[in-house]
Formats: structure tokens, C-alpha cells, sequence
């Protein structure tokens, strides 16, 4: 049999592990059965026993249930994780030395990288979404229209988009960051700013 179809026995551990995930995820989000129930319009009899593992999960309830929990489908069905631990990821390497490894794989929703950036010429872009720069080390030039702004490791800056931006290392060395980008609306606190003393 090949390795990768899986047995009755691997199918029945998945759908088994599909309501301990969702009791979990409705409990880290301190949401009730009722609210839950009112958000997705599925009934709290039936969320009560798709969480106990008395009701087999369909598509139709779990494709709610993931846009209510704003999580991929996937992480609904997936298998609790066995045997190697490690997290293997898998670096692209650009041109000149820039280097890409996607932390995250959910399409639709925020997506992380890490980042390793070498000199480039500024040139301004503009596009759908929103981006978070966490600087792990060296020197991020970000410019943001008019406005230029160099971070140093442990700085961040958010910013929407649809501004032209660009951003790379301030001078000749390389800098590496953490890059998050999601689609509009996924906003968080903290806004680039020019700095302020009291």
C-alpha cells in the first residue's frame, strides 16, 4: 500500500481528533456554545456534539466553523502532530542574496516570512493588503510615500499598503526581518510614526 494513502484507521483518528480541536478552539477564544451557535447558525445541540465526538463533521458544518474561528479548514482536519517535532522549513533563495522562508501556508489570512534582505535600489510599489516589519537584525530603510524611517533590531512598523512603499537594508549590509502580511482589515495597534520625546 503507499505510504501516503491513508488506512480507516488514520481516517478515524482524524475525524476523532476534529472535536477535541474545536472544544479547544472555542474555549481559547472564551466563546459559549450560544455564541458560537449564533455566529455560525449552526444549532448548540449539534456544535455540543460535533465537540463530543457524537456527530461525524461534514463539510457543511466545518466551513463555518472555520471562518467563525478564522482558521484554515485544514487546521480543523489535520492530525495531531506525531513522531519528528521539528518544523522543516524551506528557504527560496532570491537574487543577490535574498532569502525567503514562509513561516506560515494559509492562503487568505496573514502570512509570515522571514527575511533576509540585501542591498537594492529603492522603488516605491503599491498594493492590496496590510504589513507588519519586525527587524531581526541590522538596518530596515522603510520609506512610505514621503516619509523615511530606518528601524534597528526589536523596531516594527505597520502599514497599509495601498501607500507606495519600499523597504531594504539602510546601507551595504544585509538585514534580516520578520514580514507579515495579511489582507485589509487585519490591523494591529501600533502605527509607523515618526518618533516623539516627551
Amino acid at each position: 500500500m503507499d505510504r501516503m494513502t491513508p488506512t480507516d484507521a488514520d481516517l478515524a483518528e482524524i475525524l476523532d481528533g476534529i472535536g477535541p480541536r474545536l472544544r479547544a478552539l472555542r474555549r481559547d477564544r472564551g466563546l459559549t456554545l450560544e455564541a458560537l451557535a449564533e455566529d455560525t447558525g449552526i444549532s448548540v445541540s449539534t456544535l455540543s456534539r460535533l465537540e463530543s465526538g457524537k456527530r461525524r463533521p461534514t463539510l457543511e458544518l466545518l466551513i463555518p466553523l472555520a471562518r467563525a474561528h478564522r482558521v484554515a479548514l485544514d487546521q480543523l482536519v489535520a492530525a495531531p502532530a506525531t513522531g519528528d517535532p521539528r518544523v522543516h522549513l524551506n528557504p527560496h533563495r532570491k537574487e543577490r542574496g535574498n532569502v525567503v522562508v514562509p513561516l506560515t501556508q494559509y492562503p487568505g489570512r496573514l502570512r509570515v516570512f522571514k527575511q533576509v534582505l540585501s542591498y537594492r535600489e529603492p522603488k516605491l510599489v503599491t498594493h492590496a493588503g496590510y504589513e507588519w516589519l519586525y527587524v531581526l537584525a541590522g538596518e530596515l530603510r522603510l520609506v512610505l510615500g514621503e516619509r523615511d524611517f530606518t528601524l534597528r533590531p526589536g523596531e516594527v512598523a505597520e502599514f497599509d499598503t495601498s501607500e507606495p512603499h519600499w523597504f531594504g537594508p539602510a546601507g551595504a549590509t544585509a538585514v534580516e526581518i520578520l514580514h507579515l502580511f495579511g489582507p485589509h482589515g487585519d490591523q494591529a495597534v501600533v502605527r509607523t510614526g515618526p518618533t516623539t520625546t516627551s
